[in-house]
């Protein structure tokens, strides 16, 4: 057999072997469906927290950077969203999650705490910890974002560690998970 019918077989057979076995095509463009975890996308209105904008966009980044079946994006304006943040006079507090697509919390970012000098992008990332399924782990260390208050108003550390990483993972790990009801507890975040 010449070697040209040998290559254009092998090449053949090789397409087949790569199309049935579901590996990544070479074009990045083409989504493959078992290539990546399903990604819960949840969406977030800040439109009445003013003064926290920043805050909450490096909260959010934190979330983004540090886990991967769950994204939190800004809502589209008037649009529907699943966690609601608003800017308060009083202590931080949110409902405690996991929020699921299509449900609702609500997060109040409490210039309480800002006042008695906590950082406000700790405290946005959090709170949106709660909406997540976090509860506190209080009393703890800086190195624990759900610590909270309990770490001092010297504490800015917004990144989860990899406990808080491992249990949001497992939070949004399943279809099973997806299902289950939010908590609804609202946890108050004061000393």
């Amino acid at each position: 057999m010449p070697l040209t019918i040998w290559i254009k077989a092998g090449t053949s057979a090789t397409a087949l072997v790569l199309a049935t076995a579901g590996v990544a095509s070479a074009d990045p463009a083409v989504e493959q469906p078992h290539a990546h975890a399903a990604v819960v996308t949840l969406r977030y209105d800040d439109s009445r927290a003013a003064g926290w904008e920043a805050a909450i966009a490096a909260g959010v980044a934190s979330w983004n950077a540090n886990v991967s079946n769950v994204r939190l994006v800004e809502a589209a304006p008037g649009g529907p969203a699943e966690i609601v943040i608003v800017a308060t006079t009083g202590w931080p507090q949110a409902t405690l999650g996991p929020v699921r697509p299509g449900r609702q919390v609500r997060v109040e970012l409490g210039s309480q705490a800002v006042s008695d000098g906590y950082n406000k992008t700790r405290i946005a990332a959090h709170e949106l910890g709660h909406s997540l399924g976090l509860p506190d782990t209080k009393p703890g260390p800086c190195s624990q974002l759900m610590s909270g208050s309990s770490a001092g108003t010297a504490c800015t550390n917004a990144v989860p560690n990899a406990t808080e990483r491992s249990r949001v993972q497992s939070n949004y790990a399943s279809a099973v998970a997806a299902s289950a009801p939010v908590d609804g507890r609202t946890l108050v975040d004061a000393p």
